[in-house]
């Protein structure tokens, strides 16, 4: 009787424990859930941004849209436009919206390796804020398709090169002319002998070089001799010093014999002045002698004329 009754106890029991572990496992799920879509971001606030490409080739979803290095966006959905275009549906945390303007330029980047970024640009950071729901198309870059051209350029330095070192070619010859130059450079002329061309004008330049030397020192010599004679003690320059000197003292004695010279000079003008002056009185006093005269004169010849006499009477004017 004991085991019958404690059976349905015990498989109540059980019951209650797994159906706490299925909704305990349940609430592990929608809470692992609810943590999954906080983390990718699906209860924050989003704006949308509308991307228009040639073709989503390596775009998914969930890829980011990268500014300077950071996500600023996630691709949520791609879907084909009416006119054939990828059309790559990417929301936009309101938080970083901040950094994308009217302005800024999207590119979709496809890499050597396959992998394709998500890019935006944004130049000038004052421009008006990006609006929600803007439809920008993506520019696009394939590093995969530049490899034919950077093979084909190679080719075409390497062809040059071969052109370029093969023999009898312009480099080639300008080597061999460097080895020439530098062959007379290290030989007895030096660079002298590659300036001029040849062995015999180079020993005429280095005479010529002698030459001018010897002259140089000819000339220095005859400089210290000049300044000897010119500088010395029994030199030009001490005789011309005592000559300006003598000179100087002559120069001192004119000008003494000027100055009395000026005296006498002033003095015979105080004089010649004196006799302008008595010069002038005696005119006068000439001019009433004249006078005189005249009247004496005319009155003798009225006494001729009428008293005669047998000398004759002469009056003479001073």
């Amino acid at each position: 009787m004991n085991a019958t009754a404690e059976s349905p106890t015990s498989a109540a029991h059980l019951e209650f424990k797994a159906a706490l572990l299925l909704v305990l496992t349940l609430l592990l799920i929608g809470g692992a859930v609810l943590y999954l879509m906080y983390a990718r971001g699906v209860f924050e606030k989003t704006q949308q941004l509308v991307l228009l490409a040639d073709n989503s080739e390596g775009v998914v979803v969930g890829m980011d849209l990268t500014f300077s290095g950071f996500p600023v966006g996630r691709v949520r959905r791609i879907e084909l436009g009416q006119d054939g275009n990828a059309r790559i549906i990417v929301y936009i945390p309101l938080k970083d919206a901040r950094w994308l303007r009217e302005s800024s330029v999207f590119t979709l980047v496809r890499g050597m390796l396959g992998n394709t970024q998500l890019r935006a640009y944004s130049g000038i950071l004052s421009d008006p804020p990006l609006p929600d729901g803007a439809v920008r198309t993506a520019l696009q870059g394939d590093a995969t398709e530049e490899i034919p051209r950077l093979v084909a350029a190679a080719r075409d330095v390497v062809n040059n090169l071969n052109v370029l070192t093969a023999p009898g070619s312009s480099l080639s010859e300008s080597v061999g002319n460097v080895k020439a130059v530098t062959e007379k450079l290290n030989g007895p002329s030096g660079a002298l002998g590659v300036l001029l061309g040849n062995e015999a004008d180079a020993q005429k330049a280095i005479a010529a070089l002698d030459r001018t030397n010897a002259l140089l020192a000819r000339i220095d010599g005859l400089a210290v001799k000049a300044e000897a004679q010119i500088f010395g003690s029994d030199g030009v320059m001490h005789e011309t010093r005592d000559a300006i000197v003598l000179l100087k003292a002559i120069l001192s004695d004119a000008r003494a014999s000027l100055k009395k010279v000026d005296a006498v000079l002033q003095e015979a003008q105080t004089v010649a002045a004196n006799v302008r002056v008595a010069s002038t009185d005696l005119g006068a006093l000439r001019a009433d002698v004249e006078t005189s005269l005249r009247k004496v004169e005319h009155l003798v010849n009225e006494i001729n004329r009428k008293w005669p006499f047998a000398r004759d009477m002469e009056l003479k004017l001073p």
